[in-house]
């Protein structure tokens, strides 16, 4: 009789270097065996979308992000348990996502857009995002939501570059608006981030920014609060319950 896999225990990252996990939905032959280690309100969300592919989609990412954490925590998958910090703009129960019975100290963020999914782990507060790069209205419409600085400096671009740009810049703010625990609940045209370098000087904003390598079509980005040195993702993989 074989024994039961056991989860590997991987070292927590030094600061200023997330640990970024992207996975491919595509590559995945078997997402249902995700499905056995969510927990029940995770599989009641997944449940509750119309189409099949979306319901996959949910619970591949979960599922990996169980699967991602569980390699940090030396648990298996299913006995990870969330909760929600306080949210800095109402003081209600959905900030940034945390773990139950685990040490503070592991911070983590999930994303995930169509055929990609991007998950960040790091010893300080971190957000990331994935998104599909829009077409010329949709960046258009995004941009509207800017910082007015960022505004100018989106409708300044020639319209080819402005797609890629605009979508580039709207990962950098959610992975911040993530970071921060407030998600879209702050009005993203609150803070200056800019088009500029990720990791140029924002005396408005103390968290710092890295864009991530991603397929095409996709921009990411990640965010955390303090320097950082990281930025190409490693392939995650769908994996079955009770793995690491």
């Amino acid at each position: 009789m074989e024994s039961t896999p056991q989860p590997v225990r991987r070292g927590l990252p030094p600061p200023g270097s997330p640990d970024l996990w992207l996975l491919r939905l595509s590559d995945a032959s078997d997402i249902t065996l995700n499905a056995a280690t969510l927990d029940a309100s995770e599989r009641e969300r997944s449940a509750s979308f119309a189409r099949p592919e979306d319901r996959g989609r949910f619970t591949a990412a979960h599922g990996t992000l169980r699967a991602v954490l569980g390699s940090y925590l030396g648990v298996p998958p299913a006995e990870i348990r969330y909760a929600r910090e306080t949210c800095p703009c109402c003081g209600g129960p959905h900030g940034r996502p945390a773990l139950l019975g685990f040490p503070a100290d592991l911070h983590f963020s999930l994303s995930h857009r169509s055929d990609l999914v991007l998950i960040g782990v790091a010893g300080e507060p971190i957000g990331v995002d994935v998104e599909l790069v829009p077409d010329i209205g949709g960046s258009g419409e995004l941009a509207l939501m800017l910082h007015p600085d960022e505004q100018r400096e989106a409708w300044a671009l020639d319209p080819v570059r402005r797609p890629q740009a605009v979508a580039r810049l709207w990962t950098r703010k959610e992975a911040y608006l993530k970071g921060l625990g407030t998600g879209l609940g702050r009005d993203p045209a609150m803070d200056y981030i800019g088009l500029g370098a990720p990791d140029g000087p924002r005396p408005r904003v103390d968290w710092h920014f890295r864009d991530v390598p991603v397929d095409r079509g996709y921009v990411a980005s990640v965010a955390t609060r303090g320097p950082m040195t990281t930025t190409a993702p490693r392939p995650a993989r769908v994996t079955g319950p009770g793995t690491g």
